[in-house]
């Protein structure tokens, strides 16, 4: 039987990483403040290009699926 994939794990992990920048937000070392918004923009980068890998990736196997289905 088929079940949903449990992504629990992985939103509890987000959220945990977002209160923490949130609190380097308020920290008093400026070089700590100053970081958080470049962590926050690799974060978006790698969404992003896993996003598009796997996209990239159905349409790799959509193709293959066609091949395959020829022979």
């Amino acid at each position: 039987m088929w079940t949903p994939e449990d992504h629990t794990y992985d939103e509890i992990r987000e959220k945990s990483l977002e209160q923490w920048l949130e609190d380097m937000e308020k920290h008093e070392d400026v070089a700590v403040r100053c970081g958080v918004p470049l962590v926050r923009g690799y974060l978006k980068t790698l969404r992003e290009e896993n996003a598009h890998l796997k996209e990239e990736n159905e349409l790799k196997n959509a193709y293959l699926k066609k091949v395959s289905a020829k022979a």
